[in-house]
């Protein structure tokens, strides 16, 4: 059994009026929020149950805060597999009430290292399936799933041709997203199908990938205060590192203020996206004025997930856990 909930076959949309906005006349439009929870980690998940199922694992666990708990408790429900997600105190209760609904369990832990150790001794003592990471430093998630988010770059493929487009712009915190979009692109053209590798630029809420890329090391910790949850923690995996540098991207920092204010503006364009996907219009903005991104490019934009799980962006400053 596969257990699909219809995945994947996302919309690439044009959006030349929002380009205007930006500054750049072709700028395109991923819809992740499209997916059947709402945001790209589902063509994870369906991977990751699958392999559990090829496992005969009988429990499944992951570490979130968020969409990556809603949707693995989705996916699990599909294949008849118990889920316990490992959560923090503040989870926003449109996703607690998803996972719940789900039959997963929630099991609350006081931030990311302590999540990460919870699942660590049930995957070593009780056997149970690990979907997200558990390792510190971390190297992102179960590379099953993330296998699952290659098809993005297939689908863009199969839209834009074998010239592609001239850049990615990704919500990035841990960098599964970002890694798996490059890996897709890299099997293409390791077999000749396209004829450009686009340049992938890692968005993040305060400077964590931008101050390794500075030299410092991935493997210590980046503090910072965000609501945009999605995106928040405190460390950089070397995925992150390796899908920028290959591709010959970069990262830029988008604050809350910057990233609410993009989220009203891609409302108003019939976009209505999570508070970290909209902060990727903010970064397009910044790579203009910078230069980095020419205004003649085609740019797409990875919306990672809809606003309508967000509970709150004016709720006070949460801390990344």
């Amino acid at each position: 059994m596969f257990p699909t909930l219809g995945e994947g076959g996302t919309p690439l949309l044009a959006a030349p009026a929002l380009g205007r906005v930006a500054g750049a006349n072709g700028v395109f439009i991923k819809d992740e929020g499209q997916n059947p929870t709402g945001s790209h980690k589902d063509r994870m998940s369906a991977l990751a149950i699958a392999r559990a199922l090829d496992m005969e694992a009988t429990t499944v666990i992951g570490a979130s805060s968020g969409n990556a708990g809603a949707s693995i408790a989705a996916y699990a429900a599909r294949a008849g597999l118990q889920c316990v997600i490992v959560t923090t105190p503040n989870m926003n209760p449109v996703w607690r009430r998803a996972i719940e609904a789900a039959g997963a369990r929630l099991v609350e832990a006081e931030n990311s290292l302590d999540r990460w150790k919870y699942v660590e001794r049930r995957v070593t003592e009780d056997s149970w399936f690990p979907v997200t990471n558990y390792i510190n430093p971390p190297v992102g998630s179960n590379h099953f799933g993330v296998d699952g988010l290659k098809t993005i770059s297939f689908e863009i493929f199969e839209e834009t041709g074998p010239e592609t487009v001239d850049a990615i712009i990704v919500p990035t915190s841990r960098a599964d997203l970002i890694w798996g979009i490059f890996d897709g692109f890299r099997f293409l053209h390791e077999r000749d199908l396209i004829t450009r590798f686009p340049r992938l630029y890692a968005i993040e809420p305060f400077s964590r990938i931008d101050s390794v890329l500075r030299g410092k090391d991935y493997r210590q910790s980046f503090e910072g205060r965000t609501r945009q949850i999605s995106i928040a923690g405190s460390t950089v995996t070397y995925q992150a590192i390796d899908a920028i540098k290959a591709s010959r991207g970069g990262v830029v920092v988008v604050g809350d203020e910057s990233a609410a204010r993009e989220q009203r503006t891609l409302a108003r364009h019939g976009f209505y996206l999570e508070l970290s996907s909209a902060a990727s219009l903010g970064g397009l903005r910044q790579l203009i004025d910078k230069g980095e991104i020419q205004p003649d490019e085609r740019v797409i934009l990875i919306a990672s997930s809809n606003g309508y799980k967000e509970f709150d962006f004016e709720q006070p400053f949460l801390t990344p856990d």
